[in-house]
């Protein structure tokens, strides 16, 4: 063991140091990958050890859910397959349900845990807290059995296939309450996930309707609530003021300064007095920080996210580490008090930083501080149509999204899945989109059980 590794260890493995990840989304593994680079040596000689503990075995790369809801990108390239790029960390899929810093060990529940109640306890030397953040959702009635959700590729393709289902429905019946019904969209937020996956969804559902005799892209209504005056704040207010105009072009109902106040009995009722019956209500009004953080003895401001400081160090606390969703972060480029968003442009850099401190404080170095100024964003509306406000600079139409492809290309990890990615476009650019529904696999036994006997399996997502 070198002398730079002299932090206490766990008592498993007296001669190594373990740095536990917590959470396998774009932080965590864009820290993992750092550390692996810069402590290959010390992995390959047992002097260190880097734990990855995630509810899933991949990262997925968000702000291409989007595309796959529309079918522009299949749903296993959105994701990158943890154990794969991770090949000299130690990947767990589970949950950290608790951790006492204090004594650095953290409990665990994992797959097989499940199944016979019981947990695992981790002890540690290093922490990294990137669990990333959840669905922030209201008491609003009819939320919970109705509301679908955009954050994860198993919502995305699962809307897809929600979307293409109530088509069918439409095409199917004589009866116009149903119908209607079916043909109508609610989706309530007014950020980039609601309006990214609305513009691509009607975007494709105005595709799809070519292929049915007896459903017109008119015959669809759309509509986007959002309880602020503005949408896409983050694009600045012209180009905010835009998409809205872009998108009422296209027929779809905007709603400023509304909100949801209840979508019971599958209608949903605005604040404004509107009640639309309706199959379709996407929740994408915001996130919350990860239940773990408040299941820890480590500090929280008060919208429940990690106090940091601008090293990426856990405030007042040594040894714990955060950036990302999770962590409140100053922002050193900003005016004091601001804190730096919780965004993919940020999480990318700030893991840089992150890996990069974790080995500087084992080596005893001096830390980096993380600065980094917010150079704009970008977000798609469709196929051919986007917005983007870079550098001071406003884009909009074919511009804006050939900038969010190629910015989020570039950005995507590894070479395979840009490979990959790109391939897709190249081939979507050349051949028709694919329209077919596959609902059923999200009850893969269904017709199984109905062979053998049984009541054929309901899907309360295809039958919200």
């Amino acid at each position: 063991m070198t002398a730079a590794f002299h932090r206490a260890t766990p008592p498993e493995h007296p001669k190594c140091v373990r740095i536990l990840i917590v959470g396998g989304g774009y932080v965590g593994l864009y820290t993992a990958l750092r550390l692996q680079r810069k402590l290959k040596a010390e992995l390959r000689r047992g002097e260190a050890e880097i734990v990855v503990v995630s509810p899933d075995p991949y990262m997925t790369y968000q702000p291409f859910l989007p595309e796959a809801a529309a079918g522009a990108i299949s749903p296993r390239h959105v994701v990158v397959p943890l154990r794969r790029v991770l090949a000299d960390c130690h990947v767990l899929i589970g949950e950290a349900t608790a951790i006492d810093h204090a004594k650095r060990i953290a409990t665990i529940s994992t797959l097989a845990g499940e199944e016979t109640g019981q947990t695992e306890q981790i002890a540690y030397d290093e922490l990294c807290l990137a669990p990333g953040s959840i669905s922030r959702t209201l008491p609003i009635p009819g939320l919970a059995d109705h509301g679908i959700g955009f954050k994860t590729v198993e919502e995305a393709i699962g809307l897809r296939n929600h979307v293409i289902e109530q088509m069918d429905i439409a095409s199917s019946t004589r009866d116009p309450a149903i119908r209607d019904a079916a043909l109508t969209f609610v989706f309530v937020g007014g950020g980039f996930a609601g309006v990214e996956a609305l513009g691509e969804l009607e975007d494709m559902a105005r595709y799809a309707a070519r292929y049915y005799h007896n459903v017109k892209p008119e015959d669809m209504r759309w509509i986007l609530v959002e309880a602020s005056d503005r949408i896409l704040p983050e694009v600045g207010e012209e180009m905010g003021r835009y998409t809205v105009t872009e998108l009422r072009r296209r027929n779809i109902d905007v709603r400023l300064e509304t909100r949801l106040e209840s979508c019971a009995d599958r209608v949903a009722v605005l604040s404004d007095g509107s009640r639309f019956p309706t199959r379709t209500v996407v929740w994408t009004a915001g996130v919350k920080p990860h239940p773990i953080l408040a299941a820890t003895d480590l500090p929280l401001n008060e919208r429940g996210r990690l106090k940091c400081t601008p090293q990426l160090t856990v405030d007042g606390v040594t040894h714990a580490w955060s950036a990302g969703d999770a962590a409140a972060v100053p922002d050193v480029t900003a005016e004091p008090g601001r804190e730096t968003a919780p965004n993919a442009q940020h999480a990318l850099r700030q893991a840089k930083v992150l890996g990069d401190n974790i080995v500087h404080a084992l080596r005893d170095e001096p830390l980096e501080t993380y600065a980094h100024k917010y150079v704009g964003s970008v977000a798609s509306l469709g196929l051919h149509k986007g917005v983007a406000h870079v550098y001071g600079r406003k884009l909009k139409g074919w511009p804006a999204w050939f900038m969010h492809r190629t910015y989020h290309l570039s950005r995507v990890p590894t070479f395979n899945r840009k490979a990959r990615v790109l391939a897709e476009w190249t081939l979507a650019g050349l051949f028709k989109r694919e329209i077919v529904s596959l609902g059923s696999l999200e009850h893969p036994r269904a017709e199984f059980e109905l062979a053998a006997g049984g009541k054929h399996s309901s899907d309360p997502k295809g039958s919200n």
